[in-house]
């Protein structure tokens, strides 16, 4: 186990009906004029727009709104957040959704406080030391955003998808009812099991952490307990256990528990960017079910007896001693198996993707050449490219 520090200050209020509490909250955090950002119509119509703007009404919070935040959310229109919240002089960003909801909500907070470009921060190095403070109310299991220290957003201008990581991306609190998410699309919740499935599988496939079993049973026990759930959420959306366990599961898959004491990368979550940047139609679950399985049998060689590990401990396949290969690969196709369970696409002719699109997935994924991506190998061009080429 590695040496590392690690700090979640996120508050987590979890259980049924608990977002009515929302401005009760706020008020009690001394918050005065609250910018509030969501995504399209779905929280009207479910009725969740109303409780949460009751609650901010009854407790006294003055509040702005701007709807309209996409999957894939773009830097344009976080842009256009800031411009509008920026003479409104708000002092909180409450975020209600998913993760593009909860990203774009973080940048805005950063672009408030620190005057910087949002582009600044996601691409040019430009370095948050102010932002403003940030509450979720996620409404589907998926991203983690509401707890973790990252953020991601899309130059559609550009086709190009990029992040920033930063203890300013912690949220101070996050209200956290399953119920919320019993009206998503089985699309939707099954994008979300990848997503957070991917999140402790990156960390799993460690680049350094020596012996670290805590660290291992614990990303494993998540895995195995999304595997189940995210099957009975697919069956029936109103099972409160399964998207209890969902949704705990998605904040603790990307707080930082899940790399406790070993470096790693998230090389298939770069790789994916490229998918989702190139179509913004793509989920980002989606093209990850894609990507994984083709980045595993890229890289297993090079590790083999950790990925005997994720095949037995995690995918329950036999050991075989005398061919560690065929467990592997029969680990690999567990995986397959499970995302197609989900109805998930499993290569980029699923999504409309071909081998032409093949160099400018690969160019902006490096960076235009300035970048690779450091896993068990290092990932230059070609590497990627013949990753993506597996993905066919």
């Amino acid at each position: 186990m590695i040496n590392f520090e690690m700090q979640t200050p996120t508050k987590i209020i979890f259980g049924r009906e608990v977002h009515k509490q929302v401005g009760e909250i706020v008020k009690k955090h001394g918050f005065k004029k609250v910018l509030l950002v969501y995504g399209g119509q779905s929280i009207k119509k479910t009725g969740l727009y109303d409780e949460i703007v009751d609650s901010l009404h009854t407790n006294g919070i003055r509040f702005v709104e701007k709807g309209g935040v996409q999957a894939n959310p773009t830097l344009s229109f976080c842009r256009e957040i800031i411009e509008f919240a920026r003479p409104q002089n708000v002092d909180f960003i409450l975020a209600v959704g998913g993760g593009s909801v909860i990203d774009t909500g973080k940048m805005v907070a950063h672009s408030i406080a620190s005057g910087l470009d949002p582009w600044a921060i996601l691409y040019e190095g430009a370095v948050v030391t102010d932002s403003l403070p940030v509450g979720c109310v996620p409404t589907i299991a998926a991203a983690g955003s509401e707890s973790s220290e990252n953020a991601v957003l899309t130059n559609e201008e550009l086709g190009f998808k990029a992040g920033c990581t930063t203890p300013f991306n912690r949220p101070i609190f996050s209200i956290l009812n399953p119920e919320l998410a019993f009206t998503v699309p089985p699309y939707q919740i099954a994008c979300g099991i990848v997503d957070i499935m991917m999140h402790t599988m990156e960390r799993y496939i460690a680049l350094n952490g020596g012996d670290n079993d805590l660290t291992d049973r614990m990303a494993e026990g998540l895995l195995k307990a999304v595997i189940r759930a995210g099957r009975r959420a697919m069956d029936n959306p109103c099972d409160y256990d399964a998207q209890a366990t969902l949704l705990l599961a998605a904040g603790w898959s990307h707080n930082g528990m899940m790399n406790a004491g070993r470096s790693h990368t998230m090389a298939a979550h770069t790789i994916e960017h490229g998918l989702s940047g190139l179509h913004s139609s793509i989920a980002h679950g989606a093209g990850l079910a894609i990507v994984w399985p083709a980045y595993l049998k890229y890289i297993y060689r090079y590790d083999m007896p950790r990925f005997v590990q994720y095949a037995v401990r995690i995918w329950n396949c036999e050991e075989d001693f005398a061919n560690p290969e065929r467990t592997i690969l029969e680990g690999i196709k567990a995986t397959e198996t499970y995302f197609a369970s989900l109805n998930m696409p499993l290569r980029l002719s699923d999504v409309r993707i071909t081998e032409k699109d093949i160099d400018a997935l690969t160019e902006k994924c490096t960076n235009y050449g300035k970048r690779t991506l450091d896993t068990l190998i290092s990932l230059g061009k070609n590497e990627i490219a013949d990753i993506y080429r597996l993905c066919l």
